[in-house]
């Protein structure tokens, strides 16, 4: 089955990003290997952790249903474009999309496009180094293109399938190196994580060895393919623990077989994941009595963007932490990039966090080859837990003023509570604040 596979400144007082984008402006391109995502505001990254399995043809709803409780698994793969794509795919719609996000699955997206000239395999359409740039590229676009269309918001790691290759003929491994590079970039530049499947013995191996070059763009994640039966996510041989080393990697750990569970048997290759996956919106209503209004940051001093009349439906992305409402400090960004206080929104709770939502996230990749996180945004707080090397993802949760470090006094607010300076993380800007992350509250 392996075969198959496949700057802007956003206003310090607003931090709104809806107001930045409507503004049309361009960011200054970045140095490789860490290129910036650029974020759209109705985004976030949603991670995923645990077992997860890929069928060549996404399963019905129904089959999902029949696995979500008795499985050990949580994400399912999609093919969801290019031109080598072996198999059709009359289940996968947005409709599926959403009522698969809703029933509680995690969505892995592969996009099996040009392959290596020199792949093992008969896949008839290949690039070359001379042409790889322009396939990279093109294969980016249309992947952003296909993914929107199955409602995979930006934020979402879209994975390219790079199949093994014969690794002895070195134009081909540039050509692969040009060709991941590109499809970074492209998705980067349209608000996307990259992720690519590999072989361990051959773009494993070439991307880990390229990790720090300045020739080619750093991809986000990496999804192995070794069919030693073990889950472990580290400990590969042929990447060091230390390259994409912090929630970017997935692991196809076991090849074509059939599993059954609730009664439906689908051949499956099984993976273990604690990687970015898709992001796909949630709908709930508005449960108060009078109009909701949606705002420009997560708290009641941000200005009103629109309102939302009582039991209209919102189309939310993610949570995080604002100003308290009611019983609750928990805020939703909708698709919009507007934020609505969830103490009047029909979550399963108005008091905490919804587990199936994720928390908004805008990482960007460490720059420096050891960043210290510490207590609080300032080199006076202490260091706390274990540096994040180069090329991890810096999962920014907030941003909030501190002591100056390089161009910037920015902090980042990481997913686990840690701080680290902006200086050091790849994003939208090194001297002030970065659309669409909030400020901290």
């Amino acid at each position: 089955m392996a075969a198959r596979h496949a700057i802007l400144r956003a206003a310090a007082v607003l931090g709104s990003s809806l107001a930045i984008l409507l503004a049309g402006l361009t960011v200054p391109a970045a140095a490789e290997p860490e290129t910036p995502v650029l974020y759209p505001s109705g985004s976030t990254v949603t991670r995923a952790v645990g077992l997860g399995f890929d069928a060549c043809t996404a399963p019905s709803l129904a089959a999902l249903q029949a696995w979500r409780g008795p499985s050990p698994y949580s994400t399912v793969n999609i093919y969801f474009g290019g031109n080598n794509r072996g198999c059709a795919q009359p289940n996968l719609t947005s409709t599926w999309v959403r009522d698969a996000a809703a029933a509680g699955w995690k969505l892995l997206p592969t996009y099996f496009g040009y392959q290596p000239y020199c792949m093992v395999g008969d896949k008839p359409n290949r690039y070359t180094a001379d042409n790889a740039t322009a396939r990279g590229t093109s294969d980016a676009g249309d992947a952003v293109t296909r993914a929107k269309a199955l409602g995979l918001l930006p934020g979402s790691a879209l994975y390219a399938d790079v199949e093994h290759y014969d690794r002895a003929v070195s134009s081909c491994r540039t050509a692969v190196l040009r060709y991941v590079s590109a499809w970074t970039k492209k998705l980067h530049a349209s608000g996307y994580l990259a992720g690519v499947y590999v072989h361990q013995d051959s773009g494993l191996r070439d991307l880990s060895d390229s990790y720090s070059s300045t020739t080619y763009a750093r991809p986000d994640a990496v999804w192995m393919a070794r069919w030693d039966g073990s889950t472990a996510l580290t400990g590969w041989p042929t990447a060091p623990n230390s390259h994409w080393a912090d929630f970017q990697r997935a692991k196809q750990y076991r090849g074509d077989h059939d599993e059954t569970w609730g009664g439906v048997t689908i051949n499956i290759d099984s993976d273990s994941l604690r990687a970015p996956v898709a992001t796909v919106a949630r709908a709930y209503r508005v449960t108060s009595s009078t109009s909701l209004n949606a705002r420009t940051g997560p708290s009641s001093t941000y200005p009103v963007v629109r309102s939302y009349s009582p039991g209209a439906s919102l189309s939310v992305v993610c949570q995080t932490a604002g100003q308290k409402i009611g019983t609750t400090a928990v805020w939703n960004r909708l698709t919009s990039g507007a934020w609505v206080t969830d103490y009047y929104v029909s979550t399963p709770s108005n008091t905490r966090f919804t587990q199936s939502l994720p928390r908004c996230i805008y990482p960007g990749q460490v720059t420096t080859t050891s960043l210290n996180a510490r207590t609080g945004p300032g080199t006076s707080y202490s260091v706390t837990g274990n540096p994040l090397p180069r090329g991890a993802l810096a999962h920014v949760m907030c941003q909030d003023r501190g002591s100056t470090v390089g161009s910037t006094a920015v902090w980042n607010k990481l997913r686990d509570g840690r701080w680290v300076s902006d200086y050091y993380v790849s994003n939208r800007s090194s001297s002030t604040w970065s659309a669409p992350v909030p400020r901290c509250p």
